[in-house]
């Protein structure tokens, strides 16, 4: 089995994707279940995992009403304001909508100012609700936040984390040496996990594929295959390929670093680590595309 463990929906039209009125004229459209379906299914892929793309809670039900439509979604990473003095009622209110989906959070931290703020005590709160729910922690991190991720889970090394595309290497300056320590001291906490997926999109418009090659056998060599997880990170990834380039260029890395792992990487650990429930029926493209 193939699980896409990062995959997106939006509609911009809803006004709550701010990020979206800066990014490239591709993405500023619908991105709804009838547009991946079918490519889905003939890449091979079975189930998938649908994480949040705007900071409201609003959105995270939306995403409930769009995988009780896309049956092949087995899981959604929500948000939830994390500062709210009743971020327990939040969360609790998040885990009934959800019926069985919320699998984990997701605070876009990449976007807050404050590059410190994944280790404020404001947040404490919300992490402890994190661990009573047994809910997954998605870290959506680039370089600034890399230093605050590793002080929290120094104080709370039994976090369940999985660090989103690779944390984001700069592949533009090729900073490799300060990437590459970063991930070294965020595996050694056994319980973080790691996604494989979004690195394409890090690329300039003139860098070449082959320079994420460095990037995954680290990630390999550091994750190890049992605590990688790969992801398409579509639509975001059309700015650089197709839904089906990225999958075969990721089963490439995969049979070649880890090639007795390959269910594992591709699936296996997903389901395991979002504690996933894939025996959900499915739904026939053609009844998603009349919704």
């Amino acid at each position: 089995m193939i699980l896409d463990a990062h995959q997106h929906y939006w509609k911009p039209s809803r006004g709550d994707y701010g990020w979206l009125a800066g990014a490239p004229a591709s993405l500023r459209r619908d991105f709804l279940p009838q547009d991946i379906a079918a490519i889905r299914d003939e890449a091979g892929v079975e189930a998938c995992v649908l994480v949040q793309a705007a900071p409201s809670e609003d959105e995270t039900r939306f995403l409930f009403e769009l995988a009780r439509l896309d049956t092949a979604l087995v899981g959604v990473v929500g948000w939830v304001d994390f500062e709210a003095p009743d971020v327990d009622v939040r969360i609790a209110s998040l885990i009934a909508d959800g019926g069985g989906l919320l699998v984990g959070l997701r605070p876009m931290a990449q976007d807050i100012d404050d590059p410190d703020w994944l280790d404020s005590e404001r947040i404490d709160a919300a992490f402890a609700c994190l661990h009573l729910s047994d809910l997954a922690f998605d870290a959506l991190v680039g370089p600034l936040q890399w230093p605050a991720l590793q002080r929290r889970l120094d104080r709370e090394p039994r976090l369940r984390v999985v660090v989103d595309h690779g944390a984001k290497p700069d592949l533009a300056d090729g900073s490799f040496s300060r990437w590459a320590t970063c991930i070294e001291r965020l595996a050694r906490y056994p319980n973080v996990h790691c996604k494989f997926s979004g690195l394409l999109t890090q690329l300039t418009p003139d860098q070449d594929e082959a320079t994420i090659t460095p990037y995954v056998e680290h990630l390999f060599s550091s994750f190890g295959p049992a605590r990688l997880m790969w992801g398409s990170d579509w639509p975001v990834a059309t700015l650089r390929c197709d839904y089906a380039h990225w999958l075969r260029s990721a089963l490439r890395h995969v049979r070649a670093l880890a090639p007795d792992h390959e269910a594992a990487v591709m699936g296996e650990n997903a389901a395991r680590f979002y504690r996933l429930d894939l025996a959900r029926p499915s739904l026939p493209v053609h009844a998603m595309a009349r919704q």
